[in-house]
């Protein structure tokens, strides 16, 4: 038994609603008023770099933006537990950067430092702004502990009295 299959015809008002018109349409009605805490006003976008367009964030009345873009923010570093450093910085610098910076205040090369925000320790890549980092935030820096485990150890092996350290290293390669 054959059956013949008939496709509906729509009109296009429906057809162009499915077919993403009725996302533009939407965003033309949400550009009109809104209500937020008693305060009304216009809901402002923004085109995100990968092309998203995404409702504007507000700012807060203390000063604090959480939109990342602020321009010059200081940033409250705690190093060793007792000390405290005011770093002012670009919000859109990197945690590379912002280590660049801390090397001419700790005298801790880049490479030995450790960069916690949130909990979570930060790469030299990533962005202060995209992290979250606002003003008046706080960052722990930590000693990377590798390498301060090896001057420790190259300073119990150094000459009495020079302050060197030994020519020969305190442990011995393998070569094959």
């Amino acid at each position: 038994m054959m059956m013949k299959l008939r496709s509906k015809k729509s009109s296009k008002g429906s057809r162009s609603s499915k077919l993403g018109g009725g996302v533009i349409n939407n965003l033309k009605e949400k550009k009109g008023q809104y209500s937020s805490n008693g305060l009304v006003g216009e809901i402002q976008w923004e085109l995100r770099p990968g092309g998203m367009l995404v409702q504007k964030r507000e700012s807060i009345s203390d000063g604090h933006h959480k939109s990342g873009y602020q321009g010059t923010i200081t940033i409250r570093v705690s190093y060793g537990g007792a000390q405290w450093f005011e770093i002012p910085i670009e919000s859109t610098s990197t945690f590379g950067e912002l280590k660049m910076v801390l090397s001419m205040v700790t005298s801790l090369e880049p490479r030995e430092q450790r960069l916690l925000f949130r909990g979570k320790e930060r790469e030299d890549t990533e962005y202060l702004h995209m992290t979250g980092v606002g003003d008046r935030d706080k960052v722990l820096l930590l000693e990377d502990p590798a390498i301060k485990e090896r001057k420790r150890l190259l300073l119990l092996h150094a000459v009495p009295g020079s302050g060197q350290p030994m020519a020969s290293p305190p442990f011995q390669t393998i070569s094959v």
